[in-house]
């Protein structure tokens, strides 16, 4: 059994604009001025989950619940994230041709995985582990375990991790025995050691791993 596992928001998927979106989505429905909505997208920039939103009611008095925020947030983003067509086109030919195809996100459980429905990567996604199931972030090798785990496996040499982020994805998946592809987007920082490959887009990583699966 071959595995591949990748990372998902920033290399199946762009998290970017769909949270722009969701934010003014959010902001407009419920009528919040510019001041919330700024907040909003300093404070949940980088991750989100329900904790922001009682910080969100705390620090404007909003009366909605923090529960019925973080779900319209759920929502919205699922409504506003993509998938390309190229890489669902790419991972149904890397499933055809026989590899188990995993996640390993740091992100809480709820709002990745509605990403995953909503953008259709879970007809072929064969698991998934997200921070919140544990409460353990990449780089940390327990989440890439469990997502072979989730995957019906477990880790073995010649398995690889894709992503866009040096420490967590690159870093991670080395800690963890994989080999590993960094889709390029963010500068590499110093004194980490250099992926097995690199490409421009997550696509190109698919190529590689189906002409050179068996390096």
């Amino acid at each position: 059994m071959r595995l591949a596992i990748f990372d998902l928001d920033g290399t199946l998927v762009d998290r970017t604009a769909a949270f722009a979106d969701a934010i003014a989505n959010l902001s407009h429905d419920h009528g919040y001025g510019p001041e919330i909505e700024d907040w909003l997208l300093t404070e949940l920039a980088d991750r989100a989950d329900r904790s922001d939103f009682d910080r969100l009611r705390a620090t404007f008095h909003i009366s909605e619940s923090a529960d019925h925020l973080w779900r319209v947030y759920i929502d919205r983003m699922a409504a506003a994230v993509t998938c390309r067509p190229a890489v669902i086109d790419s991972l149904t030919q890397l499933k055809q041709a026989g590899w188990t195809i995993g996640v390993a996100t740091n992100g809480s459980s709820d709002i990745q995985r509605a990403k995953v429905h909503a953008t259709g990567l879970a007809d072929l996604i064969d698991g998934i582990a997200a921070s919140g199931d544990i409460d353990v972030r990449k780089p940390d090798a327990r989440l890439f375990q469990l997502a072979a785990a989730r995957c019906g496996t477990q880790l073995t040499p010649g398995d690889w991790m894709t992503g866009d982020n040096p420490e967590t994805d690159i870093a991670g998946g080395y800690n963890a025995g994989l080999r590993a592809i960094w889709v390029r987007g963010r500068p590499w920082p110093e004194g980490l050691a250099t992926p097995h490959h690199t490409v421009d887009d997550v696509t190109d990583a698919i190529d590689y791993l189906l002409t050179h699966s068996t390096e």
